[in-house]
């Protein structure tokens, strides 16, 4: 019977795929609960990753224009002076708005917010805030958690040694600020302080920056960061640090082997990665293992290993994105239904908030190439007219296709509104679109947009304005 049961659906987390899971599952009929232990809803990425980077970055970029000519090349003249506390202030605004607004659509929807951490006690079953509590499907949504680096211990107390989270808490500007990571968030974050004064220093194991993208972009990123006066030691690894008064002493060793040498920082920002949460859940208690990566293996329909549990999100394989988490609590929750929830893996945009913006969707060309022949186009953002005006002209857009039936298969871009603009690449290729799809559609003039139709018209070899 279903009065057995407390609820319909649980799900486990309130983050970008918990909290979509809750809400979807209640506007499909279903009794919906939703286990969180912040005192807000919405997880790392409302409270302290992608919402309050992005507030960063987008008034810091107001303050390096001003401060740094490209208001002056407009005919503004200003001489900006940084209110840090204020700067601070509105992020936090921003924060308290959307994760208010979820809590509103949760009342809206009636989904019952079960305060507390969450483990499990039998199959069916969990232990939240001393209730226990039955669910005939149990949704594992608890997202991911800093990955620590041996040797360095973080303390966000003392805003020394930071990780992501303590990196948008600095109460001043550090003179000197080491990234360990050259990945996405310690790119953000760096740019957020070098655009505010900070001198930053980005010390990366590989050797280039932004492991997983396409190897073109990687590298022109690397050259308009350090364009922008950002340092990069790459090839190295941080073997250890030491907090002595208010400075931090990193060990520094070449990746390859060699001798270690010291690096001085008044800040240093730990960024090498997440990884799952799934300590504290007592997944043995259900019956469940993780994978040798912490993770949670499902089948493509979310479900885990044992009926009535299923996960989505940063706890099983797959990029840690939070739009992926938003599509896979959107389709599990149709899938309890009895619906049918799809997400096509296969197209997942990233997108690295700095600027330029740098965003693909897809295979790289590298992984293209190893699949079979390809066909490539590529558009510098100089010679696009927007770009131009707007004094926008680093980048370009990338279009890997397949040579044989020029279906696209990739789309990588560096330019100023990038995110924005992968969205039609990503559309595109859910529709199994070809290049000349993409050649022969109109575009709006004048647009930034307008690179992805010379991209995709250079695929064959017929661009227009180079």
């Amino acid at each position: 019977m279903a009065d057995e049961y407390d609820f319909d659906v649980l799900v486990i987390g309130a983050g970008p795929g918990g909290y979509v899971a809750a809400i979807r599952a209640a506007q499909l009929g279903l009794r919906t609960a939703c286990a969180e232990s912040r005192e807000t809803l919405g997880g790392t990425c409302l409270n302290v990753g992608c919402i309050p980077s992005k507030a960063m970055l987008h008034a810091s970029e107001y303050y390096d224009a001003a401060a740094n000519g490209a208001f002056a090349k407009l005919g503004i003249k200003v001489t900006p002076e940084l209110d840090l506390d204020t700067m601070h202030g509105q992020r936090k605004d921003a924060v308290k708005g959307l994760t208010g607004g979820i809590e509103f659509l949760f009342k809206k929807n009636k989904i019952e917010w079960l305060k507390g951490r969450a483990a499990f006690t039998g199959t069916d079953t969990v232990e939240v805030g001393g209730r226990s509590v039955r669910a005939k499907n149990i949704v594992i949504a608890t997202g991911s958690s800093v990955t620590p680096l041996p040797g360095v211990e973080v303390d966000n107390d003392k805003q020394i040694v930071v990780d992501s989270t303590g990196a948008l808490e600095l109460a001043k500007v550090p003179g000197h600020l080491v990234v360990i990571g050259g990945g996405v968030i310690g790119l953000e974050l760096g740019s957020v302080w070098k655009r505010l004064g900070a001198k930053v220093t980005v010390v990366e194991f590989l050797d280039q920056i932004l492991p997983g993208m396409d190897a073109e972009v990687r590298k022109e990123a690397n050259k308009i960061f350090k364009k922008q006066g950002l340092e990069f030691k790459l090839s190295t690894k941080v073997t250890g640090a030491a907090v002595s008064g208010n400075k931090a002493i990193l060990t520094l060793e070449p990746a390859a082997g060699g001798a270690p040498e010291t690096l001085e920082a008044d800040a240093v920002l730990v960024s090498i990665g997440r990884r799952p949460n799934t300590d504290g859940l007592a997944l043995d208690k259900a019956g469940l293992a993780t994978n040798q990566r912490g993770q949670i293996e499902t089948d493509h329909s979310f479900k885990t290993s044992v009926p009535g549990i299923w996960a989505i999100g940063d706890v099983i394989p797959g990029p840690m994105l939070a739009h992926k988490a938003e599509d896979e609590g959107i389709a599990v929750a149709e899938n309890i239904a009895g619906l049918t929830g799809i997400v096509n893996h296969d197209v997942i945009p990233s997108v690295v908030y700095t600027f330029p913006e740098i965003a693909g969707v897809g295979l790289t060309e590298e992984q293209a190439k190893a699949r079979g022949e390809v066909k490539v186009g590529k558009f510098p953002m100089m010679a696009n007219s927007r770009a131009k005006t707007n004094h926008e002209g680093d980048g370009f857009v990338k279009i890997v296709a397949d040579a044989r039936t020029d279906r696209v298969l990739g789309v990588w871009i560096i330019a100023s509104v990038a995110g924005t603009m992968i969205a039609q690449a990503a559309q595109a290729m859910e529709f199994g679109a070809t290049s000349e799809d993409i050649a022969y559609t109109c575009h709006a003039h004048p647009t930034h947009s307008e690179a992805i139709k010379e991209a995709a018209m250079a695929v064959t070899g017929k661009p227009i304005h180079i």
